[in-house]
């Protein structure tokens, strides 16, 4: 690991803005790694975009381990942080402290993040005690999909911005040392930003927090269905994906391929 929380937090102090993508696999992890992007995040958004699942809630702690070990294996260079998955520290503080344990023993990530306030700030105090850094996450928390009522941004009314700010602080207080701030408006993004001496990293949060984390397939245009308002693809990938696997399926029926140049010849006897 070259990037630590160390890093991040000097960043906030010289208002350097800094990166967090996803990654879930080996390969795109060395990809990402290579583009010196600081931080990755072993998201449970990975029940979406490599199991299929309509949303988060189906992920397991075996599925989060197994992804973040390639993700450590590709990204020697990067800070790496593993997202505890739905049931894996909502039932008590002993299962958090098991599974916050798994991903860093098991897995080589460097921290852990939890979704929501309330009892999670506890637990955050209780990790960040032990030694497991810890990174918040408040706002649009996709776990919380169903109390929700669907992919709504938060924060709208008065009240609601009060107690995002509310936990953010008290995340900071607790130990945690950045906080995701999701699917909220821009000037509540800006407002608990100036508030935190922790970093904010924002998806949906307006361009005033101290970093941008997205989506590695949505960034790369692999995403096919419907991507959210604040996602911006700096790539079609999807496309080219399709156009390539065509050409080597039509070369491969006509007998195109494979071609002299991509066969071995026999070695010549005595």
């Amino acid at each position: 690991m070259s990037i630590t929380i160390a890093d991040l937090r000097k960043w906030k102090a010289e208002r350097k803005r800094f990166t967090m993508l996803t990654a879930y696999d080996y390969t795109t992890a060395r990809w990402l790694d290579r583009a010196q992007i600081p931080v990755l995040l072993v998201g449970d958004s990975l029940g979406m975009t490599m199991l299929g699942y309509p949303d988060t809630l189906s992920v397991t702690m075996d599925d989060m381990v197994h992804h973040a070990k390639t993700v450590v294996r590709g990204a020697p260079n990067a800070l790496i942080v593993g997202d505890m998955p739905f049931m894996a520290y909502h039932a008590s503080l002993e299962d958090t402290v098991r599974n916050a344990g798994r991903f860093l023993q098991e897995a080589g990530v460097h921290a852990v993040k939890m979704e929501g306030g309330g009892r999670v700030i506890e637990y955050t105090r209780a990790l960040t005690g032990m030694g497991i850094p810890v990174m918040g996450h408040l706002g649009l928390t996709p776990q919380f999909l169903n109390q929700f009522g669907g992919w709504k941004v938060q924060g709208r009314s008065d009240e609601a911005a009060e107690r995002i700010l509310a936990d953010a602080q008290a995340l900071e207080i607790a130990g945690a040392f950045s906080i995701v701030l999701e699917g909220i408006p821009s000037p509540l993004g800006k407002r608990v930003t100036e508030a935190l001496a922790i970093p904010t990293i924002g998806i949906g949060a307006g361009p005033h927090t101290d970093a941008q984390v997205l989506v590695i397939q949505d960034v790369l245009g692999l995403t096919p269905d419907h991507v959210a308002k604040f996602v911006k693809a700096y790539a079609q990938l999807g496309p080219e994906i399709e156009r390539a696997v065509r050409r080597f399926d039509e070369e491969v029926r006509s007998g195109a391929f494979p071609d002299p140049a991509h066969e071995y010849a026999s070695k010549p006897t005595a």
